[in-house]
């Protein structure tokens, strides 16, 4: 989710003026943060990332990203973990950013896989050199970008960059839909006008 996926974007976006501050390693202007309104003012949205965004962008100027970003190891994770994580970023995101989020939908393989089946087969075209090429265009880059930059990349790696479009849909959908997720064992609730969390009893 992570390197190949959410990096790539974020690199092609902030290429684009479009770049978006990574909350837990931000280094500011303090004296530009300072005339507008502080840390406190990075209370405005759930996500102090989000926040920050708008903040910058708001003055008219830009958010930068650093050169490269930098390795995160998180060790081995359950399944229901790894939802759990992005099932929150997820709603985070859409909550923030709805409009940024709504085409996530297309970042995986999966949708424009089907739309691409569905073409050829109205055209009389071979379906299997079709989900070949699909996926093909899918997948070679983002192998070819882990390689060429020297991150992770096996077998392994590959499996599961498909297992991850094959979620992909589930979680943005997720994304969309209310009801708590799970934030270090407590159940949140992330409401969508007053972006705020209202913590509910845990199941955990």
């Amino acid at each position: 989710f992570l390197s190949t996926l959410q990096a790539r974007w974020q690199y092609a976006g902030e290429a684009l003026g479009l770049g978006f501050a990574q909350g837990k390693s931000m280094l500011w202007n303090k004296p530009m943060l300072d005339a507008n309104g502080g840390i406190r003012a990075l209370a405005a949205e759930i996500a102090e990332d989000a926040a920050a965004t708008k903040l910058v962008n708001g003055l008219g100027l830009r958010v930068n990203l650093v050169a490269a970003p930098f390795e995160q190891p998180l060790g081995r994770r359950t399944f229901d973990e790894i939802w759990s994580r992005q099932a929150r970023w997820a709603r985070l995101r859409r909550v923030t950013f709805p409009l940024f989020f709504a085409p996530e939908i297309l970042t995986g393989a999966v949708v424009p896989l089907v739309l691409a089946l569905i073409a050829a087969a109205s055209a009389g075209i071979s379906l299997w050199p079709t989900a070949i090429a699909v996926l093909a265009a899918f997948y070679l880059p983002e192998c070819a970008l882990a390689w060429s930059k020297g991150w992770y990349l096996s077998p392994r790696m590959v499996a599961a960059i498909m297992a991850r479009d094959l979620i992909l849909p589930a979680m943005w959908a997720r994304g969309w839909l209310g009801g708590a997720v799970d934030w270090r064992g407590n159940a949140m609730t992330i409401g969508t006008k007053a972006a705020e969390l209202e913590e509910t009893p845990s199941g955990a």
